[in-house]
């Protein structure tokens, strides 16, 4: 199936020299499917929601600052390879061309909704993100923002002090205060000063009651709840029990589809552009060293996924990277930080062979030999 049928005509263009201040009345005022950005007509990159959550970024400042380059999408490509670039960049949107002609844009809702059907072959347990990243409703606006944007996620569960699941915070929340906020500067009430936003408690802002789903609901089902009710993820949550157990997003929906079965492994890589001295074929190969020592623990899916601090050291950057295996025994991760994405790759690959060993209770072995990846269905 190729994207020819899901193309949106329907996006807004802004010039890369354009207001920042007038991208965010747009999102307010008009929700669009997407912001192309432009630059002297040529495309440069595309606009997100999470990309506004910036609090100290001025309404004077330029599109882009906080544009993110998003791959041109040809109009006859294939769903999975399309639902792959989205994910490898890290973005919701990417244009659509005809030859040198844009036509529109492709978005991770359009995707859900042309194979919306073939979901039913998973369930949430099968793609959902275990013990996602929380935090306190007595907690800081500030301290959430910096969770956000550190870890670069786009929500957070929020708990009470006995770990109780009373709401959920997304970068969604904090834009529209924040706009709302600076619309009354604007008009001279200084009631709504940022700092004064930032010192505020998380229940100020978090949605109650939240939208859940068991590991057992079917993944369809569980895309038609986000989709219906216009959000892009659900908090996991075991049968009647009011406690976190997981996060799923449309991005880990979209992320199923990649799953295939080949020859040789198939990692997903999120922000690919942040490799430096280590590429794709070094990253597959080392995870598959892990893997292959285990011969009982079968891998459905690996994801590897890059995200850059401001921090620097002689010019290279603090990268944080983490590392995520679907397995016939369950999930199993390693994060790492490190400077640059070949030294924070290894961290955490360290970690991740030292959580399989945990996991399977049993030392390596290099006479044993790994399974190939499994697809999770045939969507």
């Amino acid at each position: 199936m190729d994207i020819t049928d899901i193309v949106v005509e329907e996006f807004i263009e802004v010039d890369v020299d354009e207001r920042i201040g007038k991208v965010r009345s747009i999102f307010e005022s008009e929700n669009p499917r997407g912001v192309i950005v432009t630059d002297d007509g040529e495309y440069a990159g595309v606009i997100g929601e999470s990309e506004l959550v910036k609090s100290r970024i001025e309404h004077d400042t330029k599109a882009s600052v906080l544009m993110k380059p998003a791959p041109r999408i040809e109009e006859h490509e294939d769903v999975r390879e399309t639902a792959r670039l989205l994910i490898e960049g890290d973005v919701r949107i990417a244009p659509v061309y005809a030859g040198e002609k844009l036509i529109g844009i492709v978005t991770t809702d359009t995707i859900l909704k042309a194979v919306l059907d073939n979901l039913d072959v998973l369930t949430v347990e099968q793609v959902y993100t275990r013990d996602p990243l929380t935090v306190t409703d007595q907690s800081h606006i500030g301290q959430a923002i910096n969770r956000l944007r550190e870890n670069g996620v786009s929500r957070l569960p929020v708990t009470n002090d006995a770990g109780k699941l009373t709401g959920i915070l997304t970068t969604h929340d904090i834009v529209e205060f924040v706009v709302r906020d600076n619309e009354r500067q604007e008009k001279g009430d200084r009631s709504g000063d940022a700092d004064r936003m930032l010192d505020l408690p998380v229940y100020n802002l978090s949605t109650s009651p939240v939208l859940t789903v068991t590991p057992e609901t079917s993944v369809k089902t569980a895309v038609e709840k986000m989709l219906d009710n216009d959000i892009s993820g659900l908090v996991v949550t075991p049968e009647g029990e009011d406690v976190v157990d997981g996060v799923i997003t449309k991005t880990d929906v979209l992320r199923a589809l990649t799953f295939t079965e080949e020859s040789q492994m198939d990692v997903q890589i999120t922000n690919v552009d942040l490799l430096d001295t280590i590429d794709r074929g070094e990253i597959t190969d080392s995870i598959a060293r892990v893997v292959d020592k285990y011969q009982q623990m079968d891998v459905h899916h690996a994801h590897v996924r890059f995200h850059e601090h401001k921090e620097k050291l002689r010019g290279t950057p603090l990268i944080q990277s983490q590392i995520r295996l679907r397995t016939s025994h369950g999930q199993v991760a390693g994060s790492g930080e490190g400077y640059g994405a070949d030294h924070a790759f290894h961290v955490a690959l360290d970690k991740l062979e030292r959580n399989v060993l945990e996991m399977k209770g049993v030392n390596a072995d290099e006479k044993y030999r790994g399974q190939l990846l499994r697809k999770l269905g045939e969507l």
